[in-house]
């Protein structure tokens, strides 16, 4: 997961978890079965036109809203590779990261593309998107652990060897 281009999708400020996925979609039984529901108050569509790999580039305060850990859940099974935003809601980063679902922060590339556009993403170095690099600050290695394992539960079983 050192490096990956996508597809970006762009979405505004204060993107709350009622937008990422509203509460009527919480009743149905998996993830899979919510995720065509995804970001359906703002955009309906959108859920059924991402493809797997794309990034979301949002503004600020990304996540913000209840504490509903489906959300980077339902991201994350829509094939959405990593969100970069303004900045997160702090319980929303943690939550994310715990699903396996990278965040990046960064002030700048929101303004600077439109969507549909392709941007590289170096993990813990930079994001690359019309030959301009924006460098973005390294996460702890705990986290890249986390990520790289495809999340919290995952990191620790393979930390204490038990097979899944």
């Amino acid at each position: 997961m050192d490096k990956f281009t996508g597809k970006i999708w762009v979405l505004g400020d204060d993107i709350d978890t009622d937008i990422i996925i509203p509460t009527e979609y919480l009743a149905l039984k998996t993830v899979q079965d919510m995720a065509p529901y995804a970001f359906s108050p703002l955009r309906p569509e959108l859920a059924r036109q991402i493809q797997e790999g794309d990034i979301i580039v949002a503004g600020k305060n990304f996540g913000c809203g209840s504490s509903r850990e489906q959300a980077p859940e339902i991201i994350k099974a829509l094939g959405i590779k990593c969100v970069i935003a303004k900045s997160f809601a702090r319980i929303f980063f943690r939550n994310s990261i715990n699903n396996g679902l990278l965040l990046i922060e960064n002030d700048k590339l929101q303004s600077d593309v439109k969507e549909g556009d392709e941007i590289t993403v170096a993990i813990n170095e930079y994001i690359e998107c019309h030959e301009k690099q924006y460098l973005i600050t390294s996460l702890p290695e705990n986290l890249v652990e986390i990520l790289n394992a495809g999340g919290l539960v995952r990191a620790m079983q393979k930390r204490n060897h038990v097979k899944v």
